[in-house]
């Protein structure tokens, strides 16, 4: 363990490789062979790729296409822009890191893409809590709704889950209150070459309430969505009489479309957290532990987390058949001609 060299005040055994030859303080490196060297690079670059690009096709369904500004969807469409910057700015380094085990990119980068990390992530689950209380909003309460939940809201919404996450991680890791009283520690696992922080058991436990807060608010609040949701599919199960149904279509018809889009939505809450649990419950008892988790396994948790940005366009694509048609008009090229902006993409 690299840490353990540095802490000891020894050198590394002569045999070892190091991240900078004859650089005084580097870090130890830890090679892989050839051939599962190859394979990482391309599972880590394909994921970033399919998070760019997948993302991509997202905003650019959503913005170009006049049919979809709505509110829920110009969440999803900044959710899809949290995940595409994670695509550029943090998976494309952290593979670098991951397979090479070495950080050749700086101190100060190394601070920008580990505020980049944290800030991205929260502004996720962000935007996630606030397209939970949409839903249920929507399906509670389906012919309110477009006046209780307008552009406007939405655009507040969006405000927040980027400027609370951006301030957050920006003060603490710019100020380096994460590692107060952990400075030897950090000093030792961020050597010439490395790239790991450290955050003290105050941060985690502020770090542990950012996180787990929003969660139960999504958690309860889908709870009670789907709670609903049956109630009202019984109900109109229940529907016997002709002239009740004709006057309640309109009604019916509202009340399972927004069902169906708080279903697919609650794919991807359940996604978001499958893939970030595991990293955040790690850091938080690893902290009581003393750090003792090894490195092999926080990049599996990390990469765990980030792989749901590329996971999210997928969600997209089985379930929302406008995002098919938008997709295959964006691919084909047809979004360049007069007009296309216009175009239905809910017609049968």
């Amino acid at each position: 363990d690299k840490a353990v060299y540095l802490l000891g005040n020894s050198s590394p055994p002569a045999s070892a490789q190091l991240c900078y030859e004859n650089v005084t303080g580097s870090c130890v490196k830890t090679p892989y062979s050839p051939g599962p060297r190859l394979i990482l690079y391309t599972v880590f670059a394909s994921g970033a790729v399919l998070a760019v690009f997948g993302n991509l096709l997202v905003m650019t369904s959503i913005l170009h296409f006049k049919q979809l500004h709505s509110p829920t969807n110009l969440l999803i469409a900044s959710l899809a822009c949290a995940d595409f910057l994670v695509g550029v700015t943090v998976m494309p380094f952290s593979m670098v890191r991951s397979v090479e085990s070495c950080w050749y990119f700086g101190r100060s980068f190394c601070t920008f893409h580990t505020c980049c990390d944290v800030a991205f992530c929260y502004s996720s689950l962000f935007h996630l809590c606030f397209i939970s209380i949409d839903r249920y909003i929507a399906v509670t309460d389906p012919l309110v709704y477009p006046t209780k939940f307008t552009v406007s809201v939405s655009g507040i919404c969006i405000g927040v889950s980027w400027i609370l996450p951006l301030a957050y991680s920006g003060a603490v890791f710019y100020t380096g209150a994460y590692d107060d009283g952990l400075e030897e520690l950090s000093s030792a696992l961020n050597c010439v070459g490395g790239c790991q922080v450290v955050v003290n058991q105050f941060w985690l436990w502020v770090d542990f309430l950012l996180f787990f807060t929003p969660t139960c608010v999504i958690i309860i609040l889908y709870s009670n969505i789907f709670l609903v949701a049956r109630k009202q599919a019984k109900r109109i199960e229940n529907i016997n009489s002709k002239v009740e149904e004709v006057s309640g279509t309109h009604k019916i018809r509202v009340a399972k479309r927004e069902r169906k889009a708080a279903k697919t939505l609650g794919v991807t809450v359940v996604a978001f957290l499958i893939s970030w649990l595991p990293y955040m419950i790690d850091s938080f008892i690893d902290s009581f532990l003393g750090f003792i988790t090894p490195s092999y396994v926080y990049e599996i948790f990390s990469w765990f987390g980030y792989c749901n940005s590329a996971l999210n366009p997928f969600i997209y694509a089985l379930f929302y058949p406008w995002f098919r048609r938008a997709m295959k008009l964006i691919i084909t090229g047809q979004v360049i001609k007069d007009s296309s902006s216009n175009v239905n993409l809910f017609s049968n």
